[in-house]
């Protein structure tokens, strides 16, 4: 199909829709005409799932210019808009919504003749991705038919393209060095450039740094550095410095553990610094996420061959594509674009990963070209491990890692430390965890496609050999019953549970709902209920105990079937070879910390009806979301979770760094040594403090709003518009409740869009934070509303964020943990400031990234308590003024001088002809 035979193009935003037709003829038309012209025919379009929500179409389908970017430049990364594609192949953004209409078939021309450019990078495996998508009729395989010609030879596709991985041979302990000052100080520079004047406050921070790589001097007495480095330090680079060095120095692995995948891809930027050559990058540094995060290559060729069908199967065929040039198989947050499974509807994208544990290891076909596996082998023998905090915990807590707990660790963004261990260490038998248990036991009992095995499937083999083996894992399936089936939701609520969890879920609904009652707390169904496990009437009681004894009759078979598992590698059989020892070796694992997850079930189970455990804090709770009931189950966190942070990670470790900007969460230093679980070592922490380099007082001020009456949507809403449209964008809008998130939404974002000024939300574009968080970055005048996932951890420097908007006082929202806290800390509310100081100064720290930054911090709220404004830096003029005269204040230094240029991102030519 000739390219002058493109069909019109559909644009809409906020302030409109818009249609190019053949002629190059732009019109505007109403939401009705859009939808019955996409009817009609397939549009040229960009990002469908966008123009969907903007013409309150979700099913809007056409022709969508980033499915053809993702088929020819897979791994490669784009912000989805027309804007961000104009900018990534090298053409000018358009300056209005008609401009982007009209540019759209200039974009999809551009794109079409890469198909048959001679120096199409990622032309290997095209063909044949073409044939299988034009099976599944996709829409663009009309236009790239005759421009991806057959090759001469046959292409290496996918499985033929990933690399195997090798065994490594098992790391020696690090040896103990001592870090010289002056080399340290020599590295920093080198990291920072020859020409860069370091600053001292860097040059401070490395030195501290440097004491965790110091030898410990006795077992559980770690080296432990406590460090609030303010926003500008350059804290990453300060503690690179000593962490390669040692690592060097030393044989050992460095392991850094971020909270958020913005500082996750910081950091691997940061350390290219120092290992600048791509092989050297490879070896040296390794990014490790949970299982979950990767491709699973044995899900995937089921989905190929069958398994998916409609627009799954066509993601299917993307995904493939990708995984051909991904670096690492990363689905979440690596190089696979964002926005791709949304533009499926996030259709079949989770079947993709293994997240439920139902991993064959080296039974499965892909296991010598897997990319857990791959990234797992590779950190082993990594100097520079980047990874999170929830895996750093998880495998200190099954002690997973087969070359033993890292022993130097850097936590960065530590001041979320605390709530990951809280995550970490509690336990939740919920419906929803119990049926995922069921089904890894049981594997399907319905009719599906699909790879879901059971235990029977996993270990034939193993089966066939022991007989005991074997009847434990019959045991183990028929104990499973008792866990909660498919539809149990739906049976509970309507009062007709089968099995002992399912009663007991039945039993803890009616007693939340009874207890919520009579507290006056069932007026809202858009919020989850929640009470503590205190006068618990007989029938839960005994409900608890049923389901103990139904939990206890599972635990003891998958006990002895590991035990039987161990006597297998032991007495090693003829047919255990290689991969079937490691296939083992895996099943083990997963029975072991399966294990321990029902025997925490069961230890909960046991205390309802008995006296309440000073350690532990335990709660009923029904999970509601706008009125639809999600989840039930039973609840239990350690009151203070950095005690069993203390016991599995940090003793073990010889050195620990944990730093962040905000350490102190808002109290003081006695605050981060709880929250760290430093206050539970031997040995007390080195604490080392050093201010942000910023001048704050220049650069930025804080504005209280006096005169906007609590719960006035209207004119909440108002606000909102007024400030965004007075800094002309570039505003990130922070709020505590999604309801409210939406409502100001819908209310503002024609007004904004007829500005020219686009509106983006979290809960309400189709797409997730992180995307968002680009598109947002990438125009400097759009606005972006969120709620906490936005208030910490996004770097968004320049012009693109010059003013932060806080609907009020983000207070800690009331739950059976928070109150329980509250009392272990005095009951005073001095504990419900700090977590609100903590909030502020991190929702403060999305403002000034950088010394030429400037920008604005409004918070609605006259009730604004004057305690809490210590959560800003000392030197920040803060103003208590009405709306008008806060408008005209940004307006005055904003909206006049904003710079709105913006830089371009790299074309695909010059990424083309950049050196490797």
């Amino acid at each position: 199909m000739s390219l002058a035979a493109l069909p019109p193009a559909l644009h809409a935003s906020h302030a409109g829709v818009w249609l190019a037709d053949e002629d190059g003829a732009v019109v505007s038309l109403q939401r009705g005409e859009a939808l019955a012209k996409a009817a009609e025919t397939p549009l040229l379009l960009v990002n469908a799932p966008l123009l969907g929500s903007r013409l309150s179409y979700p099913d809007l389908s056409g022709l969508d210019l980033l499915e053809l970017f993702a088929f020819l430049f897979p791994a490669q990364f784009v912000i989805p808009t027309v804007a961000g594609l104009a900018r990534s192949m090298g053409l000018a953004p358009p300056a209005s919504d008609s401009e982007a209409a009209l540019l759209i078939p200039a974009l999809a021309r551009e794109m079409l003749e890469w198909a048959g450019r001679a120096d199409w990078a990622e032309r290997e495996g095209a063909w044949t991705s073409l044939k299988q998508l034009e099976k599944l009729r996709w829409s663009w395989v009309p236009f790239l038919r005759e421009r991806i010609a057959m090759p001469k030879e046959a292409e290496r596709w996918l499985f033929s393209r990933l690399p195997q991985w090798e065994e490594q041979p098992p790391r020696p302990q690090p040896r103990p060095v001592v870090l010289d000052e002056a080399e340290i100080l020599a590295r920093l520079a080198e990291l920072t450039g020859k020409a860069a004047e370091t600053r001292q406050g860097q040059r401070d921070f490395a030195h501290a740094a440097a004491a965790t790589f110091d030898p410990r001097g006795r077992e559980n007495m770690p080296n432990m550095v406590l460090a609030e480095a303010g926003t500008g330090i350059g804290k990453t680079l300060g503690y690179l410095a000593p962490a390669t060095l040692w690592a060097e120095r030393a044989g050992g692995a460095v392991w850094i553990s971020t909270y958020t995948k913005a500082l996750q891809r910081q950091l691997d930027r940061e350390t290219r610094r120092h290992y600048p050559n791509d092989a050297a990058f490879r070896k040296h540094v390794v990014i490790r996420k949970g299982r979950e995060n990767y491709l699973c290559l044995l899900n995937l060729e089921d989905a190929l061959q069958g398994g998916f069908a409609g627009r799954a199967a066509i993601l299917a065929q993307f995904v493939a594509r990708w995984a051909g040039y991904s670096r690492d198989g990363d689905m979440v947050g690596g190089d696979l674009p964002g926005w791709l499974p949304a533009l499926f509807r996030r259709a079949g994208a989770t079947a993709l990963t293994d997240r439920r544990g139902e991993c064959i290891y080296a039974g499965c076909p892909h296991f010598r070209t897997c990319f857990i596996e791959r990234a797992t082998r590779a950190s082993q023998g990594a100097d520079i491990v980047i990874a999170n905090h929830a895996l750093v915990l998880i495998n200190a807590a099954r002690g997973r890692e087969t070359q033993g707990a890292p022993t130097r660790i850097i936590f960065d963004e530590g001041h979320h430390l605390f709530d990951a261990a809280d995550s970490t260490f509690g336990a939740a038998l919920t419906g929803r965890e119990a049926i995922e248990l069921r089904r890894w036991i049981m594997g399907p009992e319905t009719e599906r496609r699909g790879r879901r095995r059971g235990l029977a499937a996993r270990l034939s083999d193993v089966a066939s050999y022991d007989a005991d083996g074997a009847e434990a894992i019959d045991d183990a399936r028929e104990a499973a019953r008792a866990l909660p089936g498919e539809e149990w939701l739906r049976r509970v609520v309507e009062h007709g549970p089968f099995g002992a969890i399912e009663k007991l879920l039945s039993a803890v609904r009616d007693t939340v709902y009874a207890r919520a009652e009579r507290e006056g707390k069932e007026a809202d169904p858009g919020y989850g209920l929640e009470v503590d496990l205190t006068e618990i009437d007989g029938d839960l009681i005994d409900a608890a105990t049923e389901a103990a004894a139904a939990l206890e009759a599972l635990l003891a078979p998958l006990q002895r079937l590991t035990k039987r598992l161990v006597a297998v590698i032991e007495v090693a059989p003829d047919w255990l070879d290689g991969p079937a020892r490691a296939r083992i070796d895996g099943a083990i694992s997963a029975l072991g910390w399966r294990c321990d997850l029902l025997m925490s079930w069961i230890a909960l189970l046991l205390r309802v009806g008995s006296a309440p455990d000073a350690q532990f804090v335990d709660w009923l709770a029904v999970d509601r979301a706008e009125g639809r009931e999600y989840d039930i189950g039973l609840h239990r966190h350690w009151l203070d979770p950095t005690k069993p942070l203390a016991e599995v990670v940090l003793k073990p470790a010889h050195g620990v760094l944990v730093t962040s900007a905000t350490l102190r969460a808002g109290g003081d230093i006695e605050t981060a040594a709880e929250r760290s679980g430093a206050a539970h070592l031997a040995r007390p922490p080195l604490w080392f403090d050093v201010a942000s380099p910023f001048d704050y007082a220049r650069q930025s001020e804080v504005m209280i709003v006096t005169d906007l009456k609590r719960g006035d949507l209207p004119a909440l809403a108002g606000a909102y518009a007024r400030l965004i449209e007075a800094a002309g964008g570039g505003t990130l809008g922070l709020f505590t409740a999604i309801r409210r998130l939406r409502s100001v939404q819908a209310r503002i974002a024609d007004r904004l869009a007829r500005a020219g000024l686009p509106l983006y939300a979290q809960h309400v574009d189709p797409f997730d934070p992180a995307t968002l968080i680009d598109m947002f970055r990438d125009d400097p005048r759009a606005s972006l509303l969120g709620t906490d996932a936005l208030r910490d951890g996004i770097d968004v420097p320049g012009e693109s964020l010059r003013l932060v908007v806080m609907e009020g006082v983000p207070w800690a929202k009331p739950s059976v943990l928070h109150a329980a806290r509250r009392v272990a800390s005095g009951g005073a509310s001095a504990y419900d400031d700090r977590l609100v100081r903590a909030r502020l100064a991190q929702a403060f720290g999305r403002l000034i990234r950088r010394a030429d930054d400037a920008g604005q911090f409004v918070i609605l709220s006259a009730a604004m308590p004057s305690r809490l404004l210590t959560a800003f830096p000392a030197d920040v003029p803060i103003l208590r003024v009405p709306l008008d005269e806060a408008i005209a204040r940004v307006r005055s230094r904003l909206g006049s001088d904003a710079n709105l240029g913006q830089e371009a991102p790299e074309s695909l030519e010059s990424r083309m002809q950049a050196p490797e």
